[in-house]
């Protein structure tokens, strides 16, 4: 895991995502309507809740939108009935690709992901062809600027949280833990540094370099998985 940066890929599709901000913040609301009716709404309680209330922050939702979304879930009036289904596959170059959704509708959502891989050279693949070169991660990013901490201070506190790694990038650090300790780790840090990232993520075991041709048609490929309704997040194993 040392050495591999996922802070790069985070803002490179958060720079592609800027003029999205409707789509983003429409399955955000879906995340947390699904974490508060399964959870209940107290983010304090709910730690799938709290996970996704981070999430929407870091994208700069409105609160009104995450509070509308817990008050439809919590209404005994509304019935809406979402499940979680993970695609995965190989986009160009032999990219691993992990496609989470959510979904009122498992065949419109199968056969939109399969036609975004076979048109975008891509291949959709079984269960487990791919997710096996991937570890579930906790991840924490700490900006690093106006932050008079070495990397060796940085190191103390996060093996003193429970961290598992740290990985000292130009504009940040970025934590990993293990998936039960990421809650106990964000928390402590989160006493003493305001927190850029914090998410349950997927890491690639190995990445894949792609340049021009195969770069742009895997970039085309990721955009359309990512304006897909359904889609959630999507893992690959590129790099950079």
């Amino acid at each position: 895991m040392s050495g591999h940066s996922k802070w790069n890929n985070i803002q490179g599709r958060k720079n592609a995502q800027d003029a999205k901000k409707g789509k983003i913040f429409q399955k955000l609301s879906r995340e947390i309507y699904m974490a508060a009716k399964n959870g209940g709404p107290d983010p304090d309680t709910n730690a799938t809740l709290r996970m996704v209330m981070d999430k929407a922050k870091s994208a700069n939702m409105p609160n009104d939108n995450v509070d509308r979304a817990i008050k439809k879930a919590t209404s005994n009036a509304d019935d809406a009935n979402y499940e979680e289904v993970t695609y995965e596959g190989y986009g160009p170059g032999g990219v691993a690709i992990l496609v989470e959704t959510l979904t009122d509708n498992r065949n419109r959502t199968a056969t939109d992901v399969r036609v975004a891989f076979d048109r975008n050279g891509g291949s959709l693949g079984e269960t487990g062809s791919v997710s096996y070169m991937f570890d579930r991660k906790g991840y924490i990013a700490i900006e690093r600027e106006d932050l008079s901490l070495s990397e060796d201070d940085m190191l103390e506190k996060v093996l003193e949280a429970g961290g598992e790694d740290l990985l000292t990038a130009p504009e940040v650090f970025e934590i990993y833990t293990a998936p039960e300790d990421f809650t106990e780790v964000r928390d402590f840090l989160e006493q003493e540094f305001t927190l850029a990232q914090a998410e349950l993520t997927m890491v690639p075991q190995t990445t894949v370099l792609l340049e021009g041709k195969k770069k742009e048609q895997f970039n085309y490929l990721l955009d359309k998985l990512e304006d897909d309704d359904d889609v959630s997040e999507v893992y690959t194993s590129i790099e950079g």
